[in-house]
């Protein structure tokens, strides 16, 4: 065991000195020492109980015979961040996350590990340490959030939270209506109630065979969710014993398991970003181009917020995301020979599953779509992609071409956006706000959600070389590379030029000559960079482009 080597001889008696110190008795310490990485908080809604989440898992543990450990991950919350300088520390926390637990995990010499992970960047962060250390590891997420109830019944979501700041900018909510949502949006502890990145990121561990099944949609609030704690800290264990390691389960077939999943369930398109960059701490290589392959032979079987109004609670009553993959094997469109961590094989995991409703989860044959959620768009102005959530796009936006009104910024954008500059046809180009740019690729959930809740959604596009919160929907087109910072197109682009978009064709182009083109490019000069000391500028020194999943090289 890797716990030898600070437990085990009389050379390592100092090192036993400090465990003493800790009230670690001889028999505790004859058992496998189990790391539990607990993301508790709490200034994130996702991690307020991940407290009783970790105490779960080591309960389980020490019931299968291990000596838990727990060490603290930390976590970002995308919402509280959003629409100020706080966002350009998001996704940067996904590294920090998985250097962070590498630093811990060797330096202890933890013979498992346990991810106790809920929100946005946290799961990817703990999926590359998980994959980089290759300790025997399972994940156990903290769940989903109740969708909330207002005053006359209907229920809601952050999404529509961020909308009714819109509605109200436009004179279609006053401050009562908006009152109502900021009160009862979000009724609970957990990971924000639809399919956003916190959520598609859980699910995806169950597709990647990571967690167990449930983790992606067992509410927070559940007693279940504790019992499957319990269950995760017991599996370790046979993990440990069985010698079972993250790259044995996470391989090149369970990396398009959890793509195909992605493109069914209609998860947000910031998977995109985070399955390569894991995949490549896994020594896997993901194209983006495989997306679009993957897409157009997986239909959407799921709608839920933004997409449509069912949330996590609902697709978790209809069976999660064992039934959906249940669906999606049914055409054969899923490896079901991997291994995963229950020590079985995907197939043996879903032999017994049904899908208890097909309104919340459509059977294959009555798909939403007979392509996947996301699409990955190329053209003069993305040579190397951009992506959309096409199953939250509107059907008269699905081709649009249309004049671009060009920013440098997401806070320019949102003061034209709420002083009606922006009318319908136009394509908002929001630019110098990717990863190095940014830096940090902000989310813009703001200017999406104010042209949403303007009026705006089916008919004006917004195109970013950002990201997006999961929570967006519309023609919302981001991760566009090469970025602007790196002398992509999108740098070029001027006001009012034509920009054609058309998602069933994955395609997007500026239309301007390139004799044009080539005068701008001889013109342009990089602006100074936004931000010069401290993290954030050595991140921009080092990421990669949005398409390579914004790895650090």
């Amino acid at each position: 065991m890797n716990s030898h080597n600070i437990k085990i001889g009389v050379e390592r008696a100092p090192n036993r000195s400090l465990l003493y110190a800790l009230g670690y008795t001889d028999e505790e310490l004859s058992r496998p020492l189990i790391g539990v990485v607990s993301s508790y908080n709490e200034i994130v809604p996702g991690h307020m109980n991940l407290d009783k989440i970790t105490e779960a898992v080591k309960a389980g543990v020490r019931a299968a015979g291990g000596t838990p450990v727990m060490f603290p991950a930390i976590a970002v919350c995308d919402g509280i961040a959003m629409g100020h300088v706080g966002m350009k520390y998001s996704l940067v926390t996904r590294d920090l996350i998985a250097d962070s637990t590498e630093a811990m995990a060797i330096a202890h010499q933890f013979d498992g590990l346990v991810m106790v992970p809920n929100c946005d960047k946290n799961v990817p962060g703990l999926l590359m340490a998980a994959a980089r250390l290759n300790i025997p590891t399972i994940f156990c997420s903290g769940g989903p959030m109740l969708a909330g109830h207002l005053s006359d019944g209907r229920r809601t979501c952050l999404s529509h939270m961020f909308e009714a700041v819109g509605a109200y900018k436009a004179g279609t909510l006053d401050e009562c209506g908006v009152r109502d949502y900021e009160e009862n949006a979000c009724p609970s502890c957990g990971s924000c109630s639809g399919m956003y990145t916190a959520n598609s990121m859980n699910c995806l561990c169950e597709a990647l065979g990571m967690a167990l099944p449930g983790n992606g949609t067992i509410p927070a609030p559940l007693s279940a969710r504790i019992r499957l704690a319990k269950h995760a800290g017991m599996q370790v264990m046979s993990l440990v014993e069985k010698n079972i390691r993250p790259r044995d389960i996470m391989t090149p077939a369970a990396f398009n398991n959890a793509e195909t999943v992605d493109m069914a369930l209609g998860c947000s398109t910031n998977t995109m970003l985070h399955l390569p960059a894991i995949a490549h701490e896994a020594g896997v290589t993901i194209d983006l181009d495989h997306a679009n392959a993957i897409s157009a032979q997986t239909p959407n079987l799921c709608h839920l917020a933004p997409a449509g109004d069912t949330f996590m609670e609902d697709l978790d009553r209809a069976g999660g995301v064992s039934a959906v993959m249940k669906e999606l094997t049914r055409k054969n469109l899923l490896d079901t020979t991997v291994l995963t961590v229950t020590g079985k094989t995907m197939a043996e995991n879903l032999e017994k599953v049904v899908n208890r409703d097909t309104n919340i989860i459509r059977p294959i044959e009555n798909p939403y779509s007979a392509n996947g959620g996301i699409a990955v768009l190329k053209g003069n102005l993305a040579k190397d992609g951009c992506v959309v959530k096409q199953s939250a796009v509107a059907p008269e936006m699905m081709k649009h071409e249309g004049p671009a009104r060009v920013f440098d910024s997401e806070e320019d954008a949102i003061a034209a956006i709420y002083a009606k500059k922006i009318v319908p046809g136009d394509v908002v180009v929001i630019r110098y706000e990717g990863p190095k740019g940014g830096p940090g690729m902000r989310e813009m959930l703001n200017p999406t959600s104010a042209i949403c809740g303007m009026g705006l959604g089916e008919s004006v596009a917004l195109l970013t070389d950002g990201r997006f919160s999961g929570a967006t929907r519309g023609a919302s087109i981001g991760h566009v590379s090469p970025e602007a910072a790196a002398g992509g197109l999108i740098a070029l682009v001027e006001e009012g030029d034509l920009i054609a978009i058309d998602i069933p064709a994955c395609s997007i182009e500026l239309k301007v000559s390139d004799e044009v083109l080539a005068e701008r490019r001889a013109k342009w000069v990089c602006p100074e960079p936004k931000v010069k000391t401290g993290y954030l500028a050595r991140y921009a020194k080092l990421v990669s482009s949005a398409d390579k999943g914004a790895i650090l090289e």
